[in-house]
């Protein structure tokens, strides 16, 4: 097996079985048996391989099989489909949201796919087969798009438990920093709902799609696997609005929170105006300070001055504004 070629199997020989060789790989693509290569799109020789073992595919899904940005559709051309889906990054280093997609071109007598990344579900697809799984090529389609959308799902229970956690923060003793990680979040399933919705339509077309390809038991699954994106965008689309209410509640709460501790420092400033006044008077030396000869007038001084804060503080509780 080369780099280039990642796994290839006759999907339908019994029992366990080993990956083909290029040469068996090539036979087997352009004879009656149903047989799967899958290809890294990265690798330099892509293009060339496709072109010289692939040519007598439709041009439109070579070019789509080798393009660098792609989109999830579906598309009949001829007597096949032209599928690309997406699936939930979980390599090391990458954000879940940075989806990867999946290029795959299936007919009844071969299925070839490309992805530029590593793909949890085609490795889990490869081992089954290994192991002596069968498939026909709608089947296939309909494990690879199940196994995609259980990815997709999962990531999508994570977003919404770390939406109860940020819920109860904001209900508890919130803090500034928390607005910072409430509009992350809140982009992070913005950006992940921007990709989930064309997955979804993309698997609809596939289920409306015509032709002996797809059993009855395949368009089953795939409807299960549509419905399933279905409810999970919609459950994106209420996250997204929660997080907005939640954003705004803790805007106002840290609001209040300035609010009150502003209406305290001028509470303060009030209290503190008239004893800076008079121990400002008190203290200009203009003919002499008064009260320099009395050795009272230091206590004095403090006993007015505590009298008028204590007159302060009972004015500002009668009048409610302490």
């Amino acid at each position: 097996m080369s780099d280039l070629i990642k796994y290839a199997y006759a999907l339908q020989a019994a029992g366990p079985r080993d990956a083909l060789s290029e040469a068996a790989a090539i036979t087997l693509l352009r004879d009656d048996a149903l047989a799967w290569v899958h290809l890294d799109g990265t690798h330099a020789q892509a293009r060339s391989w496709i072109e010289a073992n692939l040519f007598y595919l439709d041009p439109h899904a070579i070019s789509a099989l080798l393009a660098e940005e792609t989109r999830p559709r579906a598309t009949r051309i001829g007597d096949g489909v032209l599928v690309i889906l997406r699936g939930v990054n979980l390599n090391d280093g990458a954000e879940a949201e940075d989806m990867v997609s999946v290029r795959i071109w299936v007919d009844a007598q071969r299925v070839v796919s490309v992805a530029r990344r590593r793909v949890r579900a085609v490795e889990d697809i490869a081992a089954r087969i290994k192991a002596g799984e069968s498939f026909d090529a709608g089947a296939f389609l309909a494990l690879l798009a199940e196994r995609l959308a259980v990815r997709i799902d999962g990531f999508g229970r994570e977003l919404d438990d770390m939406s109860d956690d940020l819920e109860e923060e904001v209900a508890g003793t919130p803090e500034a920093a928390l607005r910072r990680r409430l509009v992350d979040h809140r982009l992070r399933t913005i950006t992940f709902r921007r990709y989930v919705a064309p997955q979804r339509d993309a698997l609809e077309a596939l289920v409306l799609t015509d032709g002996p390809l797809f059993l009855p038991e395949d368009r089953r699954r795939l409807q299960e696997t549509h419905d399933r994106l279905t409810r999970l965008v919609e459950d994106l689309d209420a996250m997204r609005e929660r997080l907005t209410v939640l954003r705004e509640e803790l805007a106002g709460q840290l609001s209040e929170r300035l609010n009150r501790n502003m209406y305290l420092i001028s509470v303060i400033s009030a209290v503190f105006l008239p004893l800076g006044f008079l121990t400002g008077l008190f203290g200009v030396n203009v003919g002499g300070m008064p009260g320099v000869e009395s050795p009272r007038a230091f206590w004095w001084l403090c006993g007015g001055m505590g009298t008028i804060v204590a007159l302060q503080l009972l004015l500002l509780l009668r009048w409610r504004w302490v």
